[in-house]
């Protein structure tokens, strides 16, 4: 199973089927991630739209979990930061694209290569039925090499 596929498992996670958030695509590559929030009674506030925290929280692990995988497991990511701006209303079946180029991932890694640590940020819209953008995220990463918090031996 490719890793695009294996991470579709993250749909059986109960906190993304309580809220009603599943990962609709991969590509093969893993550089995109398209999650989808289905409209349901039960993601709804007192208002009939979409909550808040749902909205947030299908924008929440995607970023990381691309840069994860494609810097591979001598570095360390993290969120670091995250903001979302509410510009309408959700009342239907929303979407967002999570989306690192391969440039982007090499940026990242001589960044953190050259500094020991970097903190690359990001955004992604959140887009309704209409094609409307709702809500705008900005993730600010953390990226480490796991071995530079060791000491360096003495010559």
């Amino acid at each position: 199973m490719a890793k695009a596929d294996r991470f579709k498992l993250i749909n059986f996670y109960p906190p993304m089927i309580g809220a009603g958030i599943r990962v609709v695509e991969t590509d093969p590559s893993f550089h995109s991630i398209t999650v989808e929030l289905r409209y349901r009674w039960w993601n709804k506030n007192v208002f009939g739209t979409a909550f808040g925290g749902s909205l947030y929280m299908m924008c929440d692990p995607f970023f990381v979990a691309i840069m994860m995988t494609q810097l591979g497991t001598d570095y360390i990511v993290w969120d670091k930061a995250a903001s979302i701006n509410f510009l309408k209303p959700g009342r239907s079946t929303v979407r967002a694209v999570f989306h690192i180029p391969p440039a982007e991932i090499a940026r990242v890694k001589a960044e953190t290569d050259a500094r020991g640590k970097y903190e690359p940020e990001y955004e992604a819209d959140i887009i309704d039925a209409d094609g409307i953008v709702i809500a705008k995220v900005h993730k600010v990463l953390y990226v480490r090499r796991k071995d530079a918090r060791k000491p360096q031996k003495a010559a």
